[in-house]
């Protein structure tokens, strides 16, 4: 097709690539020690997730890869459950193996990186969609895959430059979440210096017994909060906002109107069970989380429920009951050491607060323009790319 004044050429995904192929379709025996097998439920937000991925033997681990090797710049596709899930393996050194999900072998950075813009642009998101099959799981079969269009510019330079331009937004993303990892860790360790090792300003003259302070106590959660129930806000209920939803995994949409107010503290009650998120603005929490009301809420809080054991303890479904939260023990410093402590934790989340903001514009003005230029609309060379935030 032609574009303005540029040409380009759509083949299939199986003439662009070296191969398309999918992991193993067996179910090899899970082992404590060994490497993990990447299913589609691990391949999140363009990234692998290794943390709640199952471990297999080096035996089962090479057979796989006889057929299904992932090397630096394959592009990996989630084939069943949340079909459409794309991820850039750009590290070089893998140490998984992949079960149905789907194998573009690139011959270069180059091609690596205009597939997994392709993949997740609107017009191959509708392409897969033509494709899918099943109707209890949906899955999309290897031959289809296979089979996907993928266009790109005749001329090379400019299929660099679209390439490029998107790559700026996502290294400055990438830096902005490594900035916040630091910023967050930092929070914690001046958390646990005061509060787990009591290296507290002025601790040198307080008494301590049975490793409380004198003044401090130490009572069950429910004496100082609540955690309350998330509503229920299934996604077609769900009206254009600027409001977070938040579920167990964290931001999982938006909506116009707010369930609590802004400083909300939000607990994963299923799913993903214990994690901690702090909204810096009004938000809606859903039934799969529970809340802490912005008025219970503090950075100092916020930072001690992570030391807590939230452990799952419904036998019947997987998830954090309420009342076995509710007794576990926590610390509670003097007023006037509370007050201090936020006062100097307060720059650190301040800083989070506007990285992940300005991540979020990025995001969306990323998501805007790409398909855009990779659709011919736009000449890439008049684009303004965004610059780093000093936070």
């Amino acid at each position: 097709m032609t574009v303005g004044s540029t040409s380009w050429i759509t083949i299939s995904a199986e003439e662009f690539c070296l191969s398309v192929r999918d992991g193993t379709h067996d179910s090899p025996k899970f082992v404590e020690q060994g490497h993990p097998l990447v299913t589609s439920k691990n391949i999140k937000r363009g990234k692998i997730d290794l943390s709640t991925a199952s471990l297999i033997s080096v035996t089962d681990f090479d057979e796989i890869n006889r057929r299904s090797k992932v090397d630096r710049w394959d592009v990996l596709f989630s084939m069943i459950g949340t079909v459409g899930e794309v991820c850039l393996v750009d590290t070089p050194n893998i140490n998984f193996a992949i079960k149905n999900v789907g194998l573009f072998k690139c011959a270069s950075e180059e091609d690596g990186r205009w597939l997994s813009l392709w993949l997740r642009s609107p017009a191959a998101k509708a392409q897969v969609a033509e494709r899918l099959r099943g109707s209890s799981q949906q899955y999309i079969p290897l031959g289809e895959l296979r089979k996907l269009p993928i266009p790109a510019p005749a001329d090379r330079i400019e299929k660099l430059q679209i390439v490029t331009a998107a790559q700026v937004y996502d290294d400055l993303i990438t830096t902005n979440q490594r900035r916040i990892a630091l910023l967050e860790h930092s929070a914690h360790l001046l958390y646990r210096e005061w509060f787990r090792y009591l290296r507290y300003p002025g601790h040198e003259s307080v008494p301590v017994k049975d490793g409380v302070p004198e003044g401090w106590k130490l009572q069950p959660l429910s004496d100082i909060l609540t955690l309350n129930y998330g509503k229920s806000l299934k996604a077609t209920d769900r009206k254009d906002g600027r409001v977070p939803v938040y579920g167990s995994s964290g931001i999982i949409g938006s909506h116009n109107q707010a369930l609590v107010g802004a400083g909300a503290i939000i607990v994963g009650r299923k799913g993903n069970v214990g994690s901690l998120y702090f909204s810096h603005e009004p938000c809606f929490p859903i039934d799969t989380v529970f809340f802490i009301s912005p008025e219970k809420s503090s950075y100092r809080l916020f930072l001690a429920l992570h030391q807590l054991n939230f452990i799952s303890s419904d036998a019947a479904v997987p998830g954090l009951n309420r009342a076995y939260a509710h007794s576990q023990p926590i610390l509670l410093p003097s007023e006037d050491l509370q007050a201090r402590f936020e006062d100097l934790a307060a720059p650190f989340f301040e800083q989070i607060h506007g990285l992940s903001r300005y991540n979020s514009q990025l995001t969306q003005a990323r998501d805007l323009l790409i398909p855009r230029l990779m659709s011919g609309q736009l000449d890439v060379s008049r684009i303004p790319l965004p610059e780093e935030e000093i936070a």
